[in-house]
This record gives C-alpha cells, structure tokens and sequence, in this order.
C-alpha cells in the first residue's frame, strides 16, 4: 500500500536514514522502535510528509489518505468539543461539493471522448469513494463513540477546547485522527495523556480498524496488545520483524549476537589482511599478493554494529523503618471543588509493606487523595498516618518542580544529611549523571533526566510510606524496568498512580479504583482487577451505558450485566478455577513427595554412626535441597489456594 523508497536523511556529520526501504500493507500494525535519537519520529514525519528527506520517496496510491498525531501540536481556540471533533467532517461538505460540480460538468459538457472529460469520470469516482470512506450518515455517532471512549463525559460535549488541559485537547486531536478513516494512520505516543480503560479502548479500536497503523510508544502492553510487526531503527538502517515488541526482543538478541559474531569474524579477516601486508610490502617478489590483498581489503563491505546503550540507573530503597501495623487509614474522606464533588465517603487502608494502586479515569481524583494524604488539600473525613510513618511523595509534576537555576549537585546537596553528603556524586552517577554532568544546571535536562533526578532525592533519607503519582512519565522502557525492580524489593508501604499496566503488573497487591465519585477495593493486581471489571468496563459506554438511567426498582447486578460478557466472564473463572485447583494439587503431590524423602533423610541423620560414612555431605546436600524445595512449593500452594478462593467466591457472587 505504502512504499517507503531508498529514503536517506543526514543530520550534522551521521545518516538518520541511509537508502532505507520498506512497505507498509494493508491492515498492517507495524511497532516503530529504536532508542532515543535513533529517529523514529522523524520517520513518521517523513512517511506524513511534514519532514522531506534528502532522497528517495514515499509512494502512495491516488486515493490514499493519512491521519497523523505527532507529540506535539498547537491547538485552536473557539469551539467546542464536539465542534471542534466534527470540524473532520468539514472535508464532506468540501468533497460533495466537489462531486456537485463535476456533475453538472458531465451534463452541460459533450466532449465525450477528450482525456479532459475522461479524467473527470475518474475524479468522480474517487471522490465518491471519498464519501464512502468519510461516512456522513453515521457522523453523530462516530463522534459520540469515539469521545466517550477516549474519556469524555457527554456534559464535556458542550464545554469549550480551552477549558481543558493539554492532555485532554491531544485526547480532542486523536478522536479527530481516528474519525477520518484514513488508510494509514500515524502514531507518536499515542497513550502519553490516556488512563488504563482508554487505553483499552483505544487497543479494541485499533484491532479492528481498517486501515494500517504505524506507532510509537514506550508501553509494552500497549505495543504488545496492537501490533503484529516491528520495525527497528538502529544507525541508519532498518530491521524488520514480522512480530509484536516482546517477540521482537528475543528475535532481536538472537540477531544480535549472529551480528557480533559476523563482526568478530570480519574483523579477524581484517587484521590478518593487513598483518599479511605489512609483513610482506616491502618484499617484492611478494609484490603481486600484496596488492591483491589491498585491493581485497578495499572491497570488503564493513560490518557497523551498533554500540548498545548499557548504561542504566543502579540503585534500590533503603530499608523502611519499622513502622505500626497500619500505615495509613483514610475514613469517610470527601473532597469537593466548589460544587463540584470529586469523591465521597472514601475509606482506603494500607498496612506496613503492603503496595497498592490508585487507578481509574483521568480527573476521577486520584492525584487528589494523593495530595489529601501528604497534606496539601483540605477535605473533610479522616486521614491517619500511622505511628513512626515516614513518608516520601513524587508527584505527578515533581520534575517540573526542580529549580532550574541550581545544578544537579546542588539540587541533591541542599536536602542531603549526615554521611550521605559526602555520597552525592556517587548517587548521582548511579542516576546515570556522572563527570561533569552534575554540574549542569537543571534547567537543561530533558524530561527524563529531571525525572532521574527528582527520584534520586527520594533516596536521601529512609521512607516506610512511599506515595508516587505517574513515577513513569519519561521515562524509557529501560527505566521502567529499573524503576519496577526496584520497588518490587522495596520493604515499605506504597501507593503507586500509573496507567501503565505492564509497569503494574505483579507490582501491587491491592487495587484502589476511583469511579463516579467512589473509591473501591479490588484485592489482587491491576490485570485481575481489570478482568473483575470486565463486564462493566469500557466496551459498556459503546452501548451508552453511562447514560442516566430511568429511576426504577433496583435489579440483581447479574441481571443488569451484558450477558454475552457474563457469560465470557464466568467462562474465564471457570477456567482459571480449574486451573488453579491443578496448581493446588500439584503441589499437594510435591509436598508429599518432599515430606517422604525428609522422613527417609532424618533417619539417616539422626543416626549417629551415619556422620562417619563417606556419603555424608551427599546426604545432606539432598536433605538441604530437598527442604528448600518443599518450602518454596508449600508458598507455591498457599498462594495458589487463596486465589482459589478469591475466584471461587466471584464466580459464586455471579451465580
């Protein structure tokens, strides 16, 4: 559909792209990847032509049609947000006008057989499949779906652009992309300003959309869950694998090291090469193969590697104080904005070292009851921290909130104590900022480097409740994992906002979701809770669901459930029921197992004529082997059996 044609683009003294070539088909979901400067970016400004390229060219078909959202745009002011999502539709009255014209054409006209009257029965033709694909008679209802699925409310409908944030207006600009139909669709960051059931949403959309799509993100699910094949950028060139993003990393090690080898190799026939040379140039009856081995030398096509970027944030928590048993202990806690309710009658318990999650819709009041906990709202209710807590906050912004004029080393100096101010260098470089890094100011980091940054000052004193919101905004795949590793062996309490559901994921224990102005418990990651609400998850405001209900007597909740989804539902706890009542007696078997082979060893052991047999240290390596076994099955089947029941009781609760 899409041909991308020997494109070379050179910045400064390097090639971004040197005579790169590839196709895009139909209905394709191509991952566009690379590290940071690589040019992926840049490629989607190329394939949108916004940026030209030093040569080559993209071909497209005659009737072919683009949607493109970049990172960044500009905004206009003076419309709704309905007004402003329908302004896409302007291109059908300016196309049925069109139509219009050339048909009045056709009949005053009787030049039957010119190439100008044959051309107007094509143009007519490809404007009418332009009507076709805009699809005027669904118009009101393509924007509805698509507003309410990116997050909107219908009383959002009618309020101006401006009164919305940046996020929320790129929300504006993606449902404007979305309803164009275009046959490639363009994505940079599509889920940068998206909470988890948008994204969702968004997934669903993109799976059945007709066109093809080519993205960019740093959320692995989302990359994951939509494409079929990635494309990595990598100095100059192009990779392709006909795979989504975690595939595409095992594919990619396995090329990797086929292409480590082939250099290795090549550099040896190099080396030996010129070895050969400099030993022999000088002899001449020797002068013939010298020559040919320069002109050998000359014709070999270099193998470039590209250097991979191992450096990496190093660091963990330092042991949380012991804390009481209750870290914190929010009761009947409510917070208006003058008439505005944003949640009622919360209740949200969290004990020493369990980690929960904060999610739910953007603007639901997540960040809110954050800010409620560390005291920077007022509300009414109560809010406790608990005995000897110490608490540490990073805000959704605290990047933003580092002073610009102050370097690294003094940002981190100013608030660090005792021994570990004689460790600020060697902390900062474990944020990767090292030499003389540390002694820029901070006001020309990027948005990832102040991220670093704001964390490494969450590591100058010991904490046993940490409350972060969106800790990964700006951060790269790398980081996250980085991040992740680190809090999952972070001993204290937390409290964790993200829409990232990899990020999340085996993360938290204990899910807090805020909706409608209700905070809800759901016990277990966010992928349970997400599977818990799936029968009233997003799919459900498709069907109109949020509308205001007529007042009626109150139905069963089953019976209130879309019964397809009921019945997907159940189907999907029977069969984890099933499964985990398998893991249950698995292990039961492996713990009698373990439990005979400890009672044969301690006889043994307990024989004191066994201690001088020349088998002993055997004997107890298997006893010591066999008893760390059986402890780690005996975890194995507890936490096996209490998901059991967890599952067994939800299936029962839908009857």
């Amino acid at each position: 559909m899409v041909g991308v044609n020997k494109i070379t683009l050179s910045f400064a003294d390097r090639f971004l792209f040197n005579n790169v070539s590839f196709i895009i088909n139909k209905q394709e979901r191509i991952g566009l990847v690379g590290k940071n400067g690589a040019g992926k970016s840049t490629m989607l400004k190329i394939l949108a032509g916004v940026q030209p390229a030093d040569s080559g060219n993209i071909s497209t078909p005659s009737d072919f049609s683009l949607g493109y959202l970049p990172q960044d745009m500009e905004f206009e002011e003076g419309r709704t947000v309905w007004e402003e999502a329908a302004t896409v539709f302007d291109q059908l009255a300016r196309t049925q006008a069109k139509i219009d014209d050339i048909n009045h054409q056709l009949v005053t006209r009787e030049d039957y057989e010119s190439d100008s009257y044959m051309q107007l029965l094509d143009d007519l033709t490809h404007l009418n499949e332009e009507l076709v694909h805009l699809d005027a008679s669904n118009m009101d209802a393509s924007i509805e779906q698509l507003l309410l699925g990116l997050g909107f409310k219908r009383n959002d409908f009618t309020r101006q652009t401006s009164e919305f944030s940046g996020g929320w207006r790129m929300r504006i600009e993606l449902a404007k992309i979305l309803l164009t139909n275009a046959n490639l669709l363009l994505l940079d960051e599509p889920t940068n300003h998206l909470d988890i059931e948008s994204i969702q949403w968004l997934e669903d959309f993109l799976k059945t959309y007709e066109g093809a799509i080519v993205l960019i993100s740093h959320d692995r699910a989302f990359l994951d869950n939509v494409t079929n094949r990635t494309i990595e950028i990598s100095i100059g060139k192009v990779y392709d694998y006909k795979a989504a993003y975690t595939k595409y990393m095992q594919l990619r090690q396995e090329r990797r090291e086929q292409e480590i080898a082939a250099f290795n190799n090549q550099q040896k026939q190099i080396k030996d090469t010129e070895d050969f040379i400099d030993r022999f140039r000088s002899k001449a009856t020797k002068a013939v193969q010298v020559q040919s081995r320069i002109k050998q030398l000359d014709k070999i096509e270099r193998i470039e590697i590209d250097v991979e970027d191992t450096s990496a944030m190093r660091f963990h928590f330092p042991p949380a104080p012991r804390s009481g048993k209750v870290a914190l202990d929010v009761k009947d806690a409510s917070k208006a904005y003058d008439s505005k309710q944003i949640f009622n009658h919360a209740d949200i318990s969290v004990v020493r070292g369990e980690k929960v999650a904060f999610v739910g819709k953007n603007g639901e009041g997540k960040s809110t009851m954050v800010k409620l906990i560390v005291g920077l709202e007022n509300y009414t209710g109560s809010i406790e921290v608990g005995h000897n807590v110490s608490l540490g906050y990073y805000a959704q912004n605290q990047s933003e909130t580092l002073d610009g004029n102050k370097t690294l080393f003094e940002t981190i100096d100013e608030v660090a104590t005792g021994d570990m101010r004689t460790k600020v260098r060697s902390l900062l470089g474990s944020f990767l900022f090292s030499g003389e890094d540390v002694d820029k100011k901070v006001k020309v980091l990027s948005g990832g480097e102040r991220a670093r940054l704001a964390f490494c000052k969450l590591l100058l004193k010991p904490i046993n409740l940490l409350v972060l919101d969106e800790p990964t905004n700006h951060l790269d795949l790398r980081s996250k994992e980085i991040l992740k590793d680190a809090l999952k062996s972070y001993d204290g309490a937390m409290i964790v906002i993200s829409h990232d559901r990899d990020f999340l994921e085996g993360l938290t224990e204990k899910v807090y979701e805020f909706k409608d102005g209700k905070v809800n418990q759901h016990i277990g990651d966010v992928y349970e809770f997400l599977r818990t609400r799936k029968v009233a998850s997003f799919k459900e405001i498709e069907k109109g669901t949020d509308k205001p209900a007529p007042k009626a007597e109150a139905k069963p909740k089953e019976a209130q459930m879309n019964s397809q989804n009921l019945f997907e539902l159940k189907k999907e706890l029977k069969k984890e029921c099933k499964s985990l009542k398998n893991s249950v007696q698995n292990a039961e078997k492996q713990i009698a197992l373990c439990e005979g082979i400890a009672e044969k060893l301690n006889e043994n052991l307990q024989n004191p004529s066994f201690y001088k047999d020349k088998d002993y240290d055997k004997v107890l390596k298997q006893w010591q082997d066999n008893n760390a076994t059986l402890e780690e099955t005996m975890g194995k089947w507890e936490v096996a059996l209490e998901q059991l029941e967890i599952k067994t009781a939800e299936l029962e609760k839908l009857g």
